[in-house]
Parts: C-alpha cells; structure tokens; sequence
C-alpha cells in the first residue's frame, strides 16, 4: 500500500517520437510538477517518418534520422520532465496510394501481437502504473503504428496483472485505469476557429472544418478534461524540440497560447476502464486514486 505523500504514476503509451508531445503533453508536464512519476513509452523509433519541417529538409538529416529522433525524443522528455522508454519495435510507415503498398517485413505493425505485448507488460510491471493512457480504436488517425499501439496497450492492460501471463516479464502489476487520449475534437476547431476570427486574425482551421464532413467527432465520447493551460508553453517547446516533424511556422503555433488559455484550457480523455469508483465527468486522471488505501501496491 502506498502513503499518502508517495506520488502516483502515470504511463502515456504512444507510436512514435512526437506523439508525446503532441497529445497530452501539458497534462503529463503538469503531473510532473505536482510530484507524480510520468513515463512515456515510445513503441517505435519513427525511422520512417517524413522530415516535416522544410529547415530540416537537408541530405545529412534525412541520412541520420533515426539518430537525430533519439535526440529530439530525449530531449522532449527533459522539457517534460517524464521518464522515457524506447519499446524498440520498427516504425511501420504510412502506406500512400492506390492499392497501398504492403507494410515493411518486421516493422511494429506485423510483429506478432504476443510479442509486442509481452515488451510493454515489462515496462508495466517494472513501472507499476496507476494509470495508462494509449489511443482509441482508430489509433487517432489510422495511421497502422497507431492502430497497433492501442491494440497492444489495451492487451497489455489485461495481462499485466495475470501471474500465468508472460511469467518471465516481471511480478504482475494491475493498473487501476485505462483512458484514451483526445485532441482535436471538432467543437475545440471550431472553437479556436471563431476567436481567431473575433480578434480579426487569419484563421488556419477553415480548410479542416470543411473537410470535416462525417468524420466521427472524438469530442463526443470526452470522459475528463485536466486543466493544464500553464502548461501549453511547455507543451510548445517539447514539440518544438522535434525539429525534423514540427515546422514552427505551422498551424500548431498559429492560435496564441493566451486565447487557448483562455477558451480551451484543458486536454481531453475518455475514461475507457476505471477498477475504482470514479464517477464521470472528471477532472483528473487520478480520480478515485487520492486515497492512499485504493492505490494496489
């Protein structure tokens, strides 16, 4: 049983380095500086990721990529103050055109499912986290790492904890909570969209709100919202510090940080499984876990 000074943990599972920093990065920094343990885990390496920022579109870049992500990634991880693990699968890709080409051999996305498991139910039982952060069904976007990033967190949540599950990985851990993490919902767009436009700024969301159509709205399903706004700045810098995938001239950093304090100052989950009572909506991932006695371990 932990005391009631011991912090609680919490563990963000994501596809590739970025991600982290791009969806629910405030909220980790914020626990962080509450005096929680946060861990980030990274399940590939985004060998194949495109170099997305036109500065960094150079021969050198492009012929040490895997090396220069390690370094964003790390430090990424310093400006949020997380703890980092690298699960060490290889990125799959984002197949493009008509018929898609077929994923690379070996990549994460066709790594047996067992086996992918069974490396984050050790980073789980060697972390013991209350609570686990992965991506919904769609992976956010179908993006195939995604996609398997959610399916191997969402097994790893249930074997962790099973004794006759992957014995050699470690004494089995039972995190209390599962969550999905939500970004762009399309009320947050529209949001954005109209107070850039109240202040007679160039809106840069119009072309997304009319592509929009029928696509399913993530924001509707939006269990918890962790007020985090004194932290977007560190959440700016972290995506910044992954200088081969975030261009700074882009849309992320179009809305200024002041108007999104002050209009949408939260990021956004879904409650998907909670082992502890923890009526919603909430504000908190660790609702229900304040009280030393509900925390296992």
């Amino acid at each position: 049983m932990t005391s009631e000074r011991e912090p609680l943990r919490l563990m963000t599972v994501h596809a590739h380095p970025d991600d982290e920093s791009s969806k629910g990065a405030a909220t980790t920094a914020r626990y962080v500086d509450e005096g929680h343990e946060v861990m980030v885990v990274t399940c590939t390496g985004g060998e194949a990721g495109s170099i997305l920022n036109p500065a960094m579109d150079r021969p050198d870049v492009l012929a040490n990529m895997s090396a220069i992500r390690k370094q964003e990634m790390a430090r990424a991880a310093q400006i949020l103050g997380v703890r980092h693990r690298w699960l060490g699968f290889v990125d799959s890709g984002l197949p493009e055109g008509e018929p898609k080409p077929p994923l690379p051999e070996g990549c994460f996305a066709l790594v047996p499912l067992e086996e992918s498991t069974e490396a984050l139910v050790r980073v789980v039982r060697e972390f013991r986290p209350h609570v686990l952060v992965t991506y919904d069904e769609n992976g956010g976007y179908p993006h195939p790492d995604h996609i398997r990033t959610h399916e191997v967190s969402m097994a790893a949540f249930e074997a962790a904890a099973d004794p006759e599950r992957f014995p050699e990985a470690g004494a089995p851990w039972q995190p209390l909570k599962l969550y999905y993490s939500h970004g762009f919902s399309k009320k947050r767009i529209l949001a954005f969209d109209e107070a850039l436009r109240a202040r007679g700024l160039e809106s840069p969301w119009a072309e997304w709100i009319a592509n929009w159509k029928d696509r399913p709205d993530p924001g509707e399903r939006v269990t918890t919202r962790v007020e985090c706004a004194d932290w977007f700045d560190r959440r700016d810098d972290a995506l910044r510090a992954h200088a081969t995938q975030i261009d700074p001239t882009s849309r992320w950093f179009f809305t200024p940080l002041d108007l999104q304090r002050e209009i949408w100052p939260w990021e956004e989950y879904e409650l998907v499984r909670s082992l502890v009572p923890s009526p919603t909506p909430e504000d908190d991932l660790f609702a229900g876990l304040r009280e030393p006695a509900l925390r296992a371990g």
